[in-house]
């Protein structure tokens, strides 16, 4: 009966309540002849009883109640107070105390969702750093080997200074395409990269990655193609150079990653207003416990292979990212020794 109840209404009850708890005392009185009292004073006196016990109640409920909840209001709106709490004036007729559960309940929630999201950042930038320091670690570490063997006399042995000053160069280059990577991906993620959007053919655009990097294919042995039956032509709306920088990073790992011998292959398929692009490979896949971190920056699933192939570990974070600025989605799935397949969409024209 009480639940859900305004102030007023509870004021009201309240004294209604207390009246009649008078009242009956009163008559209680009467009947044992303690009290002589007529009915009209009785009713009386149950009216004044009620008018009184609802004033009293109404200000002891607003001032030493809700002048509280107002002070959680406070709290968990951050001086952004509803309409009702604003300027001391409490609006006595509504329903405050439901209002503030529900108040409280969705402040608890968001709460709890922001504390979440603050341990998974804290966790995310404690990971971040640790992989940077790793990644400019053995890079430096392996410079620093070089130099001081060469100043330590080897510079002077013709048979060892050439090839420490090689391995050297090979490991500055890899601090250099770290650095790039990383302010490619903060250029991204703070929005100062602004998109060149052209029109231009996928289909070519694919054709152009496959010649820069048949050289590296050749190495190990990797075919080149287009799936059957999906490789048709399509105009896109996209930032040209950025989706090739996507399509080399995609293929540069097919073949990274793909066996000797084997085939890396891409399709496009019409999706009314998009076109989705897939590059798949024959290597040695992914694991299911891999395949959600595969976009986090500095994650390798072969640590040592990636390393020794000059990878950085960030090139799938960048292919992300870029697609992501295009307002467009990328996904992979894959099956262990059997291959992977990257896929992303882009706009049609």
């Amino acid at each position: 009966m009480f639940k859900n109840q305004s102030p007023r209404q509870l004021s009201f009850f309240i004294a209604i309540l207390s009246a009649a708890a008078l009242a009956t005392l009163t008559l209680l009185m009467r009947l044992l002849g303690l009290l002589t009292i007529k009915w009209s004073e009785l009713a009386l006196l149950f009216l004044a009883a009620s008018v009184v016990g609802f004033i009293v109640n109404f200000y002891l409920i607003r001032y030493y109640i809700f002048r509280r909840i107002k002070l959680i209001y406070k709290i968990i709106h951050r001086r952004k107070l509803p309409q009702e709490f604003r300027a001391n004036n409490l609006n006595m007729g509504k329903n405050i105390l439901e209002d503030v559960e529900t108040e409280v309940d969705a402040w608890m929630e968001q709460s709890s969702r922001e504390l979440e999201e603050l341990e998974r950042l804290a966790t995310y930038r404690r990971r971040f750093i640790g992989d940077v320091s790793h990644e400019l670690k053995t890079p430096i570490f392996n410079i620093q080997g070089f130099v001081h063997t060469l100043l330590d006399g080897a510079l002077y042995d013709p048979e060892v200074n050439e090839n420490y000053l090689k391995r050297a160069a090979k490991n500055i280059e890899r601090l250099q395409s770290i650095v790039e990577e990383l302010e490619v991906i903060n250029k991204l993620e703070s929005g100062q990269m602004v998109l060149d959007l052209q029109e231009f053919d996928l289909y070519a655009l694919v054709q152009e990655v496959y010649t820069d990097l048949e050289m590296r294919a050749k190495e190990r042995n990797i075919r080149f193609a287009f799936k059957e039956g999906a490789s048709q032509h399509f105009q896109v709306r996209a930032d040209k150079e950025s989706i090739r920088q996507v399509l080399i990073n995609l293929v540069h790992n097919s073949i990274k990653y793909g066996t000797e011998g084997g085939l890396t292959k891409v399709s496009f398929y019409d999706l009314e207003s998009y076109v989705l692009v897939e590059v798949s490979d024959s290597g040695i896949g992914i694991s299911q416990e891999n395949l959600k971190h595969v976009f986090d920056r500095f994650y390798r699933v072969d640590k040592s292979r990636s390393r020794d192939a000059g990878g950085t570990g960030l090139g799938l974070s960048i292919v992300k990212h870029i697609i992501e600025a295009h307002k467009q989605t990328v996904n992979v799935r894959s099956t262990e020794d059997k291959g992977s397949t990257f896929g992303f969409t882009l706009e049609k024209v």
